[in-house]
């Protein structure tokens, strides 16, 4: 993982929000992104294969649906950047609560 590319990334405030969500529940699926984050689902979609093809996040189909977690090959220094940035997570508490609308 590049450290520049990797701060690129986190530097949207869309797709930060989207790694801490994804990190804080191990996994999501695009309509609960798409629900907490009261964006539409192509911009989020967007961001989503963007933080993919970087290697951030991986995703898992599930029928119809997608499912993204942090990259299981993600080095630790970003594993524990991801941590430190959940403490002080700029995200309202309600957006952190247990979610799935897709199950």
């Amino acid at each position: 993982m590049d450290q520049v590319q990797f701060f690129k990334c986190l530097a949207d405030e869309t797709r930060l929000n989207l790694v801490l969500l994804v990190a804080q529940h191990q996994e999501l699926c695009v309509c609960d992104l798409t629900e907490k984050l009261q964006l539409s689902q192509p911009k989020i979609s967007r961001h989503l294969a963007l933080l993919r093809n970087f290697g951030i996040l991986q995703d898992r189909r599930k029928g119809q649906w997608v499912y993204y977690r942090l990259h299981q090959q993600l080095p630790e220094w970003c594993n524990q950047i991801l941590a430190l940035l959940q403490q002080n997570s700029p995200l309202p508490s309600a957006a952190l609560t247990s979610l799935h609308c897709c199950d």
